[in-house]
C-alpha cells in the first residue's frame, strides 16, 4: 500500500527504522509510535518505499 502523503511516508520510516533497532522506539512520537507498534515490517517497509515526488504535504 502505497503512503498517500509525505507526512505519512515519512513517519513509516521513522518506525521501520525503529522497528529494525536502528533507532530507540523512544525517539517515537505520533502516528510514527502507532505505526511501529501495529504494523509489520513488510507494511512500514512499503510505506516508506513511496515515492514522495507528486504526493501532498498532508493527507486533506
Amino acid at each position: 500500500m502505497p503512503a498517500k502523503s509525505k507526512a505519512q511516508q515519512k513517519a513509516a520510516g521513522a518506525a521501520l527504522a525503529a522497528k529494525r533497532g536502528e533507532q530507540p522506539k523512544s525517539s517515537l512520537k505520533g502516528a510514527s509510535k502507532e505505526m511501529e507498534k501495529s504494523m509489520s515490517e513488510d507494511a512500514l517497509e512499503d510505506l516508506a518505499a513511496t515515492k514522495r515526488k507528486g504526493l501532498p504535504a498532508r493527507k486533506e
